[in-house]
């Protein structure tokens, strides 16, 4: 194997902007061809501790600084957070979800890194939308989170206390036609029916 300078690559990973790493973009930024000598050294640096291994093809520098939202993205992609937790960021529910929540087109899971939850569950590719980039990570807009979560729960996956959320900042248009797009569903019209008690939609 050729002879790598083990703190020159360690800098490099250190130097650069970028925190959360794939295996080809840790090939990329240290300039290894080889496949073998780049699995080689990724395994050091994770002995080292100067790279944390996620799960299979997922890194992160040891001193991630970044967003919990922005990892939730990364750990299992394509996603975006959506339910409590966009909610709880909007302030539209009061307290914050032990999970990270997000919606994926994958099958539903759940992942754990840093003892930190993050819940991903799984919408039809129909109703992948209604997100923005906001700071480094893709976040549902506040009427798609609210609208994701009313959906879940009329599958029985999640629940909705309409008492407990602050709908005073909801675009009721956007949300009306949000909630248009979702499959009319007996339990998802009586969802609609009950958010009806609370807001004029």
């Amino acid at each position: 194997m050729k002879s790598y300078d083990m703190s020159f690559l360690t800098q490099k990973i250190y130097n650069s902007p970028i925190q959360m790493f794939s295996l080809r973009t840790l090939q990329y930024l240290l300039e290894i061809n080889k496949v073998s000598s780049l699995f080689k050294i990724v395994n050091r640096l994770v002995k080292s501790k100067v790279i944390v291994k996620i799960e299979r093809d997922k890194y992160v520098v040891s001193n991630y600084s970044g967003s919990e939202f922005a990892l939730a993205n990364f750990i299992y992609e394509p996603s975006y957070v959506s339910f409590e937790s966009a909610l709880s960021y909007y302030g539209i529910l009061s307290q914050f979800p032990y999970e990270i929540t997000s919606a994926t087109l994958k099958q539903t899971r759940s992942k754990q890194f840093n003892n930190k939850l993050y819940g991903y569950y799984k919408i039809k590719k129909t109703l992948f939308w209604g997100y923005l980039k906001q700071n480094d990570y893709l976040i549902a807009e506040k009427e798609k989170a609210l609208a994701d979560q009313i959906y879940l729960a009329s599958k029985g996956i999640k629940v909705v206390h309409f008492e407990e959320y602050n709908l005073s900042n909801i675009d009721k248009i956007k949300l009306k036609t949000f909630l248009s797009k979702y499959p009319k569903t007996r339990q998802f019209q009586k969802s609609l029916k009950t958010l009806s008690h609370f807001m004029k939609i």
